[in-house]
């Protein structure tokens, strides 16, 4: 693996694609300029130590849960928001943590999650009965949601917006796991407020009466270390725009090697993996963990490409193949290629995300998915890693500590009808509070069924 950087005009002559078309490359200039000089949000040390705990998780001997917002907004960056959605992974680590019987390691997907690919580069919209087309909203990082012309013109003074955002939330969440808010003991007593107070906590009332007894048994010989208090919690995002993520590239003064220090962990999506692509190009050089997303169009063969450009030492950790192929596809797409990187002996840590192969549209127009689309894509992940004697290392999950109403289904039978009560998000639809704990049950219940 190569330790020289490409300079960022390399990236650009490779014709990066999901890139915004900005209207003065001065103005973007000066930014990556100015983005190329502030402190590091993360170090390159905390990014080993989640290699290793990647490394882990490929083995099987920890499981990962991450989860965030689909697409962080500058004005979600509050004080509430941050807890609440924290608060709800918590919740869902502890749950897994007793279900499998293993370590969970907690992946935000916060603090730099601010732009999204799309699918087109214009928008339509019939406004007073006048058709307009602006420019597809990118993120927060890119342009404005609001559909105006002035709204929806790039803006790479952004990206120092998102850079700004990114610290504020890192340092909301330092400060909450450090500081006695991610106490075990607290956390429990959350899910067992969940458990007594909801409908569909009730259905998990056996598992989580065994995690009470664990607890007090805990506390009955006198068990109170201090990693009962606080946890370790990485972030991560879709390293996207590559302007951004070269301006946050450092040389680490350890190692002469570059990590991106905008985030732990950094992922190539579905769109922007191509073999000869600018992001690969970048990948390959960054240290730090990286993912890469597969989709039903993905081969055995781009997997290995993609492993061997990616991650040529082959080092444990490094590479995690994130699967997004819904819940209706998993079971024949996913196979042949766990098959095949098994067989050539690759390293890499496999996670599902049961979201983006599920989206539709509504009958009332809403953007949603099915929460039994959700949960059986995960069943179909463990099925299929189950079957071929393989480890399904961990989810990734779009969702949010709010009681917003964006998914169909669950033990709250929301309806198509009630996503208008409360549909907040920008891009795609989050499971809310309920759901996300009530998904972290089912997968425990499938973590427990492999440990039999």
């Amino acid at each position: 693996m190569s330790s020289t950087l490409p300079d960022l005009e390399t990236l650009r002559a490779m014709g990066p694609a999901q890139q915004p078309t900005y209207p003065d490359r001065e103005a973007v200039d000066a930014a990556v300029t100015r983005l190329s000089s502030m402190p590091p949000l993360v170090f390159a040390g905390e990014c080993d130590d989640l290699t290793e705990k990647m490394a882990a998780v490929s083995r099987g001997e920890a499981f990962l849960l991450q989860g965030g917002d689909c697409a962080e907004t500058f004005e979600g960056v509050t004080a509430d928001n941050v807890r609440n959605k924290l608060r709800t992974l918590l919740q869902m680590a502890v749950v897994l943590t007793y279900g499998g019987s293993m370590p969970v390691v907690k992946l935000g997907r916060m603090a730099g999650q601010y732009a999204k690919p799309r699918s087109s580069d214009l928008e339509t919209r019939v406004v007073d009965g006048e058709s307009i087309t602006l420019p597809a909203y990118r993120g927060d990082a890119v342009n404005g949601f609001e559909f105006t012309a002035a709204s929806r013109i790039p803006d790479p003074h952004r990206l120092l917006d998102v850079y700004n955002a990114s610290a504020a939330t890192l340092n909301l969440v330092r400060a909450f796991v450090t500081g006695g808010y991610a106490d075990l003991r607290q956390v429990h007593t959350w899910n067992t407020d969940f458990v007594r107070g909801s409908v569909v906590g009730q259905r998990y009332e056996q598992l989580a009466s065994e995690i009470d007894k664990a607890m007090s048994f805990m506390t009955a010989i006198g068990i109170s270390p201090e990693e009962l208090r606080r946890v370790d919690f990485h972030s991560s995002h879709e390293a996207l725009l590559l302007e951004y993520e070269h301006a946050m590239t450092r040389i680490d003064s350890r190692t002469e090697r570059p990590y991106n220090v905008s985030g732990h962990f950094v992922w190539i999506g579905e769109r922007t993996r191509q073999l000869d692509g600018a992001h690969v190009e970048y990948f390959r050089h960054i240290r730090n963990p990286i993912g890469c997303k597969l989709g039903p169009s993905a081969t055995a063969d781009d997997a290995l490409a993609l492993a061997a450009r990616l991650n040529p030492d082959n080092e444990p950790g490094r590479l995690t193949f994130i699967t997004r192929f819904g819940a209706g596809k998993i079971r024949d797409g996913l196979p042949g290629l766990v098959e095949k990187v098994t067989a050539e002996g690759v390293s890499v840590a496999w996670v599902c995300d049961p979201m983006h192969g599920n989206t539709f549209e509504a009958s009332n127009g809403f953007k949603t998915r099915r929460f039994e689309d959700v949960v059986g894509e995960v069943q179909g992940f463990f099925d299929v890693h189950r079957s071929l004697g393989t480890v399904p290392g961990g989810i990734l999950v779009e969702m949010t500590g709010d009681d917003v109403t964006e998914v169909i289904g669950g033990g709250e039978e929301l309806t198509e009808a009630g996503l208008a009560h409360r549909y907040e998000s920008v891009v795609d639809p989050r499971l809310n509070r309920v759901q996300s704990l009530e998904l972290a049950f089912h997968v425990a219940e499938m973590l427990r069924a492999g440990a039999r």
